[in-house]
């Protein structure tokens, strides 16, 4: 093998590795709200992805009213429209609680159906108010290009981008979980939910609070996803699986199990994919994570229970 055979098998493992962050890190986004309503509440959200939609739906209402309006805030309305898309997605999802998830806790198969039902009345609402079309947003002139490390590596700005948004937002949901009030109450309503009540913790307050913190969430993953892919009614549903993959596989409500496992599975997918192809990388990838689960059920971070 030449040199510079070797240098262009180099570039290509360092590129494609670069793609499988920029998955990782929606992904990631996905699953953190995810592990929130799953992982905390054990609640079967198969509307998650719906969530992320919102969320991207947002982005896209936002900046096609910048376009038309204040063209001038086309570079930075991005900005604005990330916690523009948490808001909507948390208020959906705090009217979702209220009206349908308060009334099926302790009843998981039964949310999952609840949940589903309400998927499929989202993409039809999505199709009627925005058609059956993908729609795109305008990225702002510093999202758009390229850092070239070597002449034969090309990484995307955007990607950098969704990278550092991932990081900021995985630090600001450890530090809710672990160092805040409303942390130390959702981990004691997880626990003991009758002795959170006693000791005074609103357990209602708390589980809607963390439904629409995690629906919240996936509507940060939705306007990061607008930066890579166009937007249509059914772009949840391609990444509900993945995302249930990875809160099982990293251990249900372990934040780090779920970023080591939303890590593992999208590098893994990512090389998988470049070498034998879409479809049989994510079989191969589905059938390590259940091989490794059969060995380790409680997945790959168990949360610690006192006894």
């Amino acid at each position: 093998m030449s040199d510079f055979t070797t240098q262009e098998l180099m570039a290509i493992f360092a590129m494609q590795g670069f793609a499988g962050l920029s998955f990782f890190s929606v992904l990631l986004l996905m699953a953190l709200g995810l592990a929130i309503i799953y992982g905390q509440m054990g609640v079967i959200n198969m509307a998650h992805g719906e969530f992320m939609v919102i969320g991207a739906y947002a982005t896209y209402l936002f900046s096609t009213f910048v376009a038309a309006q204040m063209p001038w805030m086309m570079d930075y309305y991005l900005i604005l429209a990330i916690p523009l898309a948490f808001l909507a997605a948390f208020i959906v999802g705090w009217i979702v609680e209220f009206v349908l998830i308060r009334h099926l806790y302790h009843r998981p198969l039964d949310t999952l159906l609840a949940t589903w039902g309400l998927a499929l009345i989202m993409q039809q609402a999505f199709r009627s108010g925005f058609g059956a079309r993908e729609v795109s947003v305008r990225l702002p002139d510093w999202l758009q290009g390229s850092y070239r490390p070597t002449m034969m590596i090309d990484i995307p700005i955007n990607g950098l981008a969704i990278m550092g948004l991932t990081l900021f937002v995985t630090a600001g949901v450890a530090w809710l979980l672990f160092r805040s009030r409303w942390g130390l109450r959702v981990r004691c309503t997880t626990a003991n939910r009758e002795m959170a009540g006693a000791v005074g913790i609103n357990t209602r307050g708390v589980d809607r609070l963390t439904f629409a913190l995690g629906c919240g969430i996936a509507g940060i993953a939705g306007a990061a996803f607008t930066t890579i892919s166009s937007t249509g009614p059914t772009s949840g549903s391609l990444y509900i699986v993945d995302t249930f993959l990875v809160v099982v596989f990293g251990g249900a409500g372990s934040l780090l199990g779920t970023v080591a496992s939303a890590f593992t599975i999208a590098q893994g997918q990512s090389i998988l994919d470049f070498f034998i192809g879409g479809s049989m990388g994510k079989v191969i990838t589905l059938l390590i994570v259940v091989a490794i689960l059969m060995i380790r059920p409680q997945g790959l971070f168990a949360s610690k229970v006192r006894r």
